[in-house]
């Protein structure tokens, strides 16, 4: 540490710099004391009373079996709408922005409004629509707030009947967790 005082006549850099922050100590010491007489509050936390212990950080999260689970009833809310026939309730399961990215046919769509409007040309009725299942194969956290569910579908009783294989990446958003990526692919016949 570089001492910018000047030290006294007769007195070192040392001395000189030891004082400093003495005196530095106890004036914090008599802020300290003073916080205890005065309803004042702590600069470091302006909220928190002086002395009082500094609001505790956020504990951090983890991906725990709850998320699995949420992971799976979102899954399985899309089937159900799917099986309903309600694309906009399907869509749900999608993050509502212009990031999703949806890749199919060997077309990459960016966009949730995009999504919508090509299942929307693509699945116009309900009869179209057929009945959709699938088959979780794993889910794989991505950290605290992502994960990547890889499995199959199965369309049947549509104009399009088919199958093949989707990974999806799901995001923890403040409505829940959602797909901000989806890759579907065709099986071959």
């Amino acid at each position: 540490m570089t001492n910018l005082r000047a030290p006294r006549p007769g007195g070192s850099p040392v001395q000189c710099g030891v004082r400093w922050l003495l005196c530095s100590l106890a004036a914090a010491c008599v802020a300290t004391a003073a916080c205890g007489a005065t309803p004042a509050t702590s600069p470091a936390h302006p909220t928190a009373p002086c002395g009082a212990a500094a609001p505790a950080a956020p504990a951090p999260h983890h991906f725990e079996p709850a998320d699995r689970a949420a992971i799976t009833a979102v899954l399985d809310a899309q089937v159900g709408a799917w099986n309903r026939g309600d694309l906009a309730a399907y869509m749900d399961g999608y993050a509502k922005t212009d990031a999703l990215v949806f890749t199919a046919r060997g077309k990459v769509r960016r966009g949730w409004q995009t999504t919508f409007d090509q299942y929307k040309a693509r699945y116009a009725d309900r009869a179209a629509m057929g009945k959709l299942e699938f088959q979780i194969d794993r889910i794989d956290p991505l950290g605290a707030d992502g994960a990547v569910v890889l499995g199959a579908w199965i369309l049947t009783e549509s104009q399009h009947d088919a199958r093949g294989i989707f990974s999806v990446i799901f995001e923890r958003r403040p409505e829940g967790w959602r797909v901000v990526h989806d890759h579907t692919s065709v099986a071959e016949p």
